[in-house]
């Protein structure tokens, strides 16, 4: 599933990871895994789940799933379907994709009931202290502000990374930012079992390159 601490890429909707982008991709983040030993973990479209998963042996996350059952719910995420087309787990409420807290209760229920490991993202450490009573495996807080950035959460925001471990629990996964190897180690010395990245590596001109060097960060 997901061991830890671990490097998240979240594709997106990025152009240079949607369709067979996407499985290329994948594909340079489980060499990297591969060859280092580091735990990585890409979260893709949920039409890019299945063809992405029958060609790397790293995890599989949806971007999201919905607070829905199987029946009349055209244009939903299921998650029994993200499972079956061999996702390990699921990100929600993700800062592009953000839901109510109730949604958020009802899609973790619905991601555990279908053996999903679940990381449940949180603009600050307030809404993953809410999130938390939900019992997610991982909360993610990410601050909005610095998402898609180049100043890291690691960098300017340190003290939100100890509150949340502090507030939370030691399941931490932080991101917004994360570019550097030194954005990484900082993020794991404050107590983060992990870090969720997009840009830094889906806009790289040499994705593998920075994700070795992420590792690096990774490991100490």
């Amino acid at each position: 599933m997901l061991k830890t601490p671990v490097i998240i890429i979240n594709f997106k909707a990025y152009m240079s990871a949607t369709g067979s982008r996407a499985v290329s991709l994948a594909k340079k983040c489980d060499k990297v895994a591969r060859e280092t030993k580091a735990n990585i973990a890409v979260a893709v479209q949920a039409s890019d789940i299945f063809r992405v998963s029958r060609e790397v042996s790293i995890p599989v996350l949806s971007q999201h799933i919905d607070d829905i059952e199987f029946g009349s719910n055209t244009g939903s995420i299921l998650a029994e379907a993200v499972k079956e087309n061999g996702a390990v787990g699921t990100l929600i409420n993700h800062s592009e994709k953000r839901i109510p807290l109730e949604k958020i209760k009802g899609a973790v229920k619905r991601a555990k009931e279908n053996g999903l490991v679940v990381v449940c993202c949180a603009k600050d450490d307030n809404e993953g202290k809410k999130i938390s009573a939900f019992k997610p495996d991982f909360v993610a807080v990410e601050p909005p502000e610095l998402i898609g950035g180049n100043i890291s959460v690691s960098t300017s925001k340190p003290g939100l990374i100890k509150n949340s471990v502090k507030k939370i629990g030691n399941n931490i996964i932080v991101g917004a930012g994360v570019k550097t190897t030194e954005d990484v180690k900082k993020a794991v010395e404050l107590g983060s079992v992990g870090v969720l990245v997009a840009s830094g590596i889906t806009k790289s001109d040499n994705p593998e390159k920075t994700l070795r060097d992420l590792v690096k960060g990774l490991k100490g």
